[in-house]
């Protein structure tokens, strides 16, 4: 069961010189508010922790090579066994994807003299895995099928739609308590909503990142990840007019 917590992580305000009453017109994008007291504006930022239910990764491999060709080639060769292993790990084809393939010329500098050396190529494919305890030993059978470049785990929610509409709540109750209380110390009997602008984040508090050498055989041991939480922020930029 997916677990939720709250962290409010910033607020700001600025109050706004006094509005003269009036319509001005509006573009298309923009609708026209007019008021006869002072407005504030308030920035509010919740987040909401949940328990991650999925998992991104980067496997890849890189070879080196006399020739492009040679390169590549050796590349591809070795790039089938990670994708052939990761098929028999039963990740789903819709969950994998190329995401990066690079050849480059490799240079050796010594004594301020640039000498040519070869060429390096790199093909990365990213991983989504949905079962959090297979991770580790998901890592440990790649590199032993012989992936050279691992990065992530990046842990994610698959709908974090439910943890958005409490951190937007969370968020929306805080700025209007905020404008209330501007309202009392300035003199004012209430704070008429005006505008809401609404930025979406996402944030991940724990990044693991391996990167290993390719080996023979398999890990006595299964690489040890803990997903611990991931963050929902919502950030409201809100205007409201004090009144009497």
């Amino acid at each position: 069961m997916s677990r939720h917590s709250f962290a409010a992580l910033a607020a700001s305000a600025t109050l706004v010189a006094m509005v003269p009453l009036g319509v001005v017109p509006a573009s298309a994008a923009e609708v026209a508010i007019s008021t006869q007291g002072p407005v504030v504006e308030l920035q509010v930022t919740q987040q909401v922790l949940s328990d991650p239910d999925k998992a991104t990764i980067n496997a890849g491999v890189t070879t080196r090579g006399a020739t492009a060709v040679e390169a590549m080639q050796d590349n591809a060769t070795q790039m089938e066994r990670v994708l052939a292993q990761v098929n028999s790990l039963g990740v789903p084809e819709n969950r994998v994807q190329t995401s990066g393939i690079t050849l480059n010329p490799q240079y050796d500098y010594r004594n301020n003299q640039q000498q040519f050396t070869g060429y390096e190529a790199t093909n990365t494919v990213t991983l989504e895995l949905r079962d959090l305890d297979r991770i580790g030993p998901v890592l440990d059978a790649l590199v032993a099928a012989g992936a050279t470049n691992l990065n992530g785990p990046n842990w994610a929610i698959i709908d974090d739609s439910s943890a958005e509409e409490k951190a937007r709540e969370a968020a929306f109750a805080q700025a209007r308590a905020r404008a209330e209380d501007y309202a009392r110390m300035a003199g004012f009997g209430s704070a008429r909503l005006l505008a809401v602008e609404e930025t979406l984040d996402y944030a991940t508090p724990m990044f693991n990142r391996v990167a290993l050498e390719s080996s023979s055989g398999a890990a006595d041991v299964a690489t040890p990840t803990r997903p611990g939480q991931v963050a929902t922020q919502i950030t409201l930029t809100v205007k409201y007019a004090l009144e009497q």
